[in-house]
């Protein structure tokens, strides 16, 4: 089944750039959320988020094979290098250290899939706060292993639920009982700025032309973050998000101008495995993004090997989302659009060795198909 589109309204689309459809919103709506949307607080936020102390700038590798498959010149911004080998470690972090001291010593709580976890476990660690972090039961034993390890002895531990969203469910239950802080995944400004932080390093990194960034999306924090920045400072560079087929919350949402709860997700992309999107990242994402692109399990085991290819690193499926997005949309490029310079974003590399089977005979389907 070929990836589908679903953009964000009020983006003019480059005439060079895949036809997809629109879903307009009321004029009024989209006045009154314009002008809610303070994109120069955003830009500020971004500018002076406390996220060097934790978290490194990444580099923007080309991807010279995967350039050459394509005939688009491709780069990576690996955020799979980071300490928690994920980007969530910047939103995390950028949370907590702006806390009141009161906030923090009452010990704070979260809920994740596993990589945001590690972000607190690392963050409450270096502030000497207790935390208590709850994941769902499904989320790789490599992350809950690296929570702890990140945490030592400032982190419990809790698993519950399936999926992040009952994760999420049983986290704010204690929080209530125990009087704890708690550290959203990606629903809060302060999350949004320090992710927001990536697309700042890669306007940096990258000055020359610059057709669009991927961007992986599970709750929205990263996609909004980046569009905040690229969208203030470079407006015509295209962001476009991208998510698998059974966990696309944020492009159904999209698509019906309001938040949708869906019934299931899909859990092979354990990082992107969220049922809804927040309100804050649904509000920025659906002005700022330039579309939402959807692909499947091949796709994703497909995107992981290009990755390899180019760089001998292994991601996580969510973690090559944004290859996965940007091979589509590639794809769908009309033949006169000439050669376009493309990031996407490989956010995490925590996954569990035993999935790489998988991952490398779904990778084979997909090359045997195209032979």
């Amino acid at each position: 089944m070929p990836p589908t589109a679903v953009p964000a309204p009020i983006v003019p689309t480059a005439s060079t750039a895949p036809t997809v459809p629109t879903f307009p919103l009321p004029a009024a709506t989209l006045r009154a959320e314009a002008e809610a949307i303070d994109a120069d607080d955003y830009l500020r936020r971004i500018l002076t988020a406390r996220v060097y102390d934790v978290a490194r700038e990444t580099a923007l590798d080309a991807a010279p094979a995967l350039s050459a498959r394509l005939g688009h010149r491709a780069w990576l911004k690996r955020e799979d290098h980071q300490p928690v080998f994920s980007f969530k470690v910047r939103g995390a972090y950028n949370k907590m250290v702006n806390l009141p001291a009161e906030a923090l010593a009452r010990g704070v709580i979260t809920a994740s899939a596993g990589n945001h976890a590690q972000g607190v476990a690392l963050s409450a660690a270096r502030l000497g706060v207790r935390a208590v972090i709850v994941v769902p039961q499904t989320a790789p034993q490599v992350k809950v292993d690296a929570v702890r390890a990140h945490g030592g002895d400032m982190v419990e531990v809790v698993q519950a639920g399936e999926s992040y969203s009952d994760a999420y469910d049983h986290a704010m239950t204690m929080q209530r009982e125990q009087a704890l802080t708690f550290i959203p995944a990606f629903d809060d400004p302060d999350v949004i700025a320090g992710q927001g932080t990536v697309g700042m390093e890669i306007l940096r990194q990258h000055r020359g032309a610059l057709d669009a960034v991927f961007v992986p999306i599970g709750g929205g924090s990263l996609a909004a973050g980046v569009a905040s920045y690229i969208k203030a400072v470079r407006p015509e560079v295209r962001v476009i998000g991208v998510q698998t087929e059974d966990s696309c919350a944020m492009a159904r949402s999209m698509a019906a101008g309001e938040r949708v709860t869906l019934d299931s997700v899909g859990l092979f992309s354990d990082g992107t495995a969220v049922k809804r999107v927040g309100e804050e990242t649904f509000r920025l994402c659906r002005h700022l993004l330039d579309g939402v692109l959807t692909v499947d399990t091949d796709a994703l085991c497909a995107a992981i090997k290009d990755i390899f290819q180019d760089t001998r690193s292994l991601v996580e499926p969510a973690g090559a989302l944004a290859v996965a997005g940007l091979k589509a949309y590639a794809a769908q490029l009309p033949p006169g659009a000439g050669p376009q310079s493309l990031v996407a974003i490989t956010s995490g590399a925590n996954m569990n060795f035993d999935r790489l089977r998988i991952v490398a005979e779904r990778a084979e389907v997909v090359e045997a198909a195209a032979r």
